[in-house]
């Protein structure tokens, strides 16, 4: 189940994923990048078997926020059970991206997080992770983005916009 949400954010009701989506109802999401010691970004390569964006690289993990919980504790759950990660508290805060098309009309939090793995990788979700330094991050985006999920997309141009990516894009 999902908090629906209004364009402000403010949940209005409560529906099953399969509706929300179905409905294109706004609902919330986050992303976690986590970047190792040398700046590099762990990416994950989605599962086949997901009903969006199968086979496309993605943020390290990212996931819907269940009715009742909040963003942080969402980013935590994911963290753990896509990667294997635990923490006792959320990571930083990142960006923040209004429900669009290119989210699936989610809102969403990303965060930012400094970790080294290894990671244990959830095999219904994740086919594979390997860690990029940014610049070929933006470079790969920029010859091949339909090898990335939409909303990862949106998070690095908004980023780099920010300029919130420094030594990190060419």
């Amino acid at each position: 189940m999902f908090d629906v949400v209004d364009d402000t954010d403010a949940v209005i009701a409560q529906a099953a994923r399969r509706e929300v989506h179905a409905r294109g109802w706004r609902h919330r999401a986050v992303h976690v990048l986590v970047f190792n010691q040398a700046g590099e970004l762990f990416l994950q390569k989605r599962a086949l078997s997901k009903d969006t964006a199968p086979g496309a690289w993605d943020s390290s993990a990212s996931g819907h926020v269940d009715a009742g919980e909040s963003y942080d504790a969402c980013a935590v759950r994911e963290l753990r059970e896509e990667i294997g990660l635990r923490l006792d508290g959320a990571p930083a805060r990142w960006l923040r991206l209004g429900a669009c098309e290119a989210t699936g009309q989610e809102f969403v939090w990303v965060y930012r997080l400094a970790a080294e793995g290894p990671f244990v990788l959830h095999p219904g979700e994740i086919e594979r992770g390997a860690w990029f330094p940014a610049a070929e991050v933006t470079r790969r985006l920029r010859e091949d983005p339909c090898s990335f999920a939409s909303s990862f997309r949106l998070i690095w141009r908004s980023l780099a916009e920010k300029g919130d990516l420094p030594g990190f894009i060419e």
